[in-house]
């Protein structure tokens, strides 16, 4: 939040429909680092503006929901950036507002305070630009005398203002009630016969200084295509791994890491190649992810050792020193201190005890169709390989389960139990079963 006695409100213009994305979606609500592109919007602003204004077309009650409890209200007509912002005149304030864009999420902390900065050192409106590669359609900046004079839409530029390399990122920043004075004066007569918030700058300009801040482009290139919000993905997927091999942790193959923005980890963890974390992972110092695993919703403790091949579901707690082989997959499992599944195992709604092994192949039979039942392991068990353990059911401490056995009632404590067929010998039977099928396929 500013430190600044003058009180600051940010609007988000957020009312798009993301025709080129060709999705039912807003396109506000379309994701990186699996949240909403708003979100992230809306936390960088929230560390600058006092309060928060999204303008939302009609009906998105889905939008609306995702930037709670922040105010929103609605454009029911999409007339131009100028019409979108002067919907939100009413809850402007007395202080100084900037206007965002939600398909602009990426811009920092840092960029959002520069603009602000400027306009409290005496700039009548503060505006955001960049020096894209390929300015391509963006809006130009017009300077005259190191002062900006205007913005003209690539529409309605000539063939000299389209050289401008200079480019208009929407983002502005000004006084209340300028604003809504400008806004008010605002008209249509252009190529699109839109309301365009760029024609406040020249009048800002005739009343006073206008600055442009600059900003790197990829803070501030819009996303209005899927190929758009992969650019951004691969933008703030950078910034991700960057932040966390600062913070001390080791990505043998950054480029194959991909993070959410809550991912956690911390220092010396270590993360081989070609590992997706999804929401809501943590993963304490000294644990070894491996490569090739799927991480969402769980936490991994010191020391533990994840994969290669691993996926862990949400509601895991890997404790400290535990093993999670390859192909196995753990939901909703406490798994104890130094315990182990080291391949081919599925374990869902269940504890394990610390020290316990569960050998390959074993399966928690969790679901009966309609419910979920849980399965409890308790401490230095031994779980043979392709045991199925049925839920409900409970393990004692120290007990051992033979491979191959199928578990449908309660171990006690210390107990060896099995549950599988007796097994019969036939002599000779295979041979001839093998002879009589032979016999069949050479008579065709």
């Amino acid at each position: 939040m500013t430190n600044t006695a003058r009180h600051t409100t940010a609007i988000i213009l957020a009312a798009g429909l993301g025709t080129r994305m060709k999705s039912r979606l807003p396109k506000a609500l379309h994701r990186l680092g699996n949240r909403p592109m708003i979100t992230h919007l809306i936390d960088t602003a929230r560390e600058i503006f006092d309060d928060v204004v999204v303008v939302v077309g009609p009906d998105m009650a889905e939008l609306e929901k995702a930037v709670q409890p922040y105010r929103t209200v609605v454009q029911t007509e999409r007339l131009g950036t100028a019409h979108a912002t002067n919907t939100a005149k009413d809850l402007f304030g007395d202080g100084d507002i900037a206007v965002l864009y939600a398909d602009n999420p990426l811009i920092t902390a840092d960029t959002m305070r520069r603009l602000t900065v400027a306009r409290q050192d005496g700039a009548s409106l503060a505006l955001l630009g960049m020096r894209p590669a390929d300015p391509g359609r963006y809006g130009r900046i017009v300077e005259e005398q190191d002062r900006v004079s205007r913005i003209v839409e690539y529409k309605d530029a000539n063939e000299q203002e389209r050289e401008i390399a200079l480019c208009n990122a929407g983002v502005m920043c000004a006084g209340a009630a300028d604003f809504r004075r400008w806004l008010a004066a605002v008209g249509n007569d252009n190529a699109q016969g839109e309301y365009y918030l760029t024609d406040v700058v020249a009048m800002a300009a005739s009343e006073g200084r206008v600055q442009c801040v600059e900003a790197p482009e990829t803070e501030l290139a819009g996303v209005n295509s899927r190929v758009e919000l992969a650019q951004a993905e691969a933008t703030l997927q950078q910034r991700l791994r960057i932040s966390a091999m600062e913070g001390g942790v080791t990505l043998v193959s950054p480029e194959t890491t991909f993070f959410s923005t809550d991912t956690c980890l911390e220092p010396d963890v270590v993360v081989e190649p070609n590992v997706f974390f999804g929401p809501g992972v943590t993963v304490r110092s000294g644990a070894l992810i491996r490569a090739f695993s799927h991480l969402e919703g769980c936490t991994v403790g010191e020391g533990a050792m994840i994969g290669p091949y691993a996926r862990l579901r949400p509601g895991t707690i890997c404790a400290a020193d535990t093993h999670v082989g390859n192909f196995v997959e753990l939901k909703n499992v406490d798994l104890g201190p130094g315990a182990k599944a080291n391949h081919l195992t599925y374990l869902g709604d269940a504890s394990v005890g610390a020290q316990t092994n569960v050998g390959a192949g074993t399966v928690t039979c969790n679901y009966d169709g309609y419910f979920k039942h849980r399965t409890t392991i308790g401490a230095r068990n031994f779980i043979g390989s392709d045991a199925i353990l049925v839920a409900p059911v409970t393990i004692g401490d120290d007990a051992l389960i033979a491979a191959g056995s199928t578990i449908t009632e309660d171990v006690p404590a210390g107990a060896l139990a099995f549950g599988r067929a007796r097994q019969t010998i036939k002599p000779d039977r295979g041979l001839k079963i093998k002879q009589t099928l032979k016999a069949k396929k050479e008579q065709g």
